[in-house]
């Protein structure tokens, strides 16, 4: 059996890691930069209160895509596609996540042997 998901995954996950710190490092400089000056009393703040910030944003507002009506969307336009557009949608994501080219054959193909 092999693993749905392959390195190209892997490096998805690792860009991911890398944005979300990158992002964290960016909300520290500003809030470090702007606040003390904006606002009598602020503090500078660490890095993982940084990174807190961000989860306390998701939270309360629900930002960074996600959930809400951006769902919908997808379904509505998977609906709206004939089964050829679905099994070709299918069988680029398989090969995206690197699986093999016998297993992206869309339907009415012969799949090589």
């Amino acid at each position: 059996m092999t693993m749905p998901c392959k390195p190209r995954c892997g490096k998805f996950i690792v860009l991911v890691l890398l944005g979300v710190a990158a992002l964290s490092a960016l909300v520290m400089a500003l809030w470090n930069w702007l606040m003390p000056a904006l606002f009598f009393g602020a503090r500078e703040i660490t890095y993982l209160q940084a990174v807190g910030v961000l989860v306390l944003s998701k939270i309360l507002f629900g930002g960074f895509r996600g959930h809400g009506g951006h769902g919908r969307w997808h379904q509505q336009r998977w609906e709206q596609m004939t089964p050829e557009e679905r099994a070709k949608l299918q069988a680029g994501m398989r090969h995206w996540c690197g699986g093999r080219k016998s297993e992206t054959a869309t339907p009415g193909e012969s799949k090589p042997d």
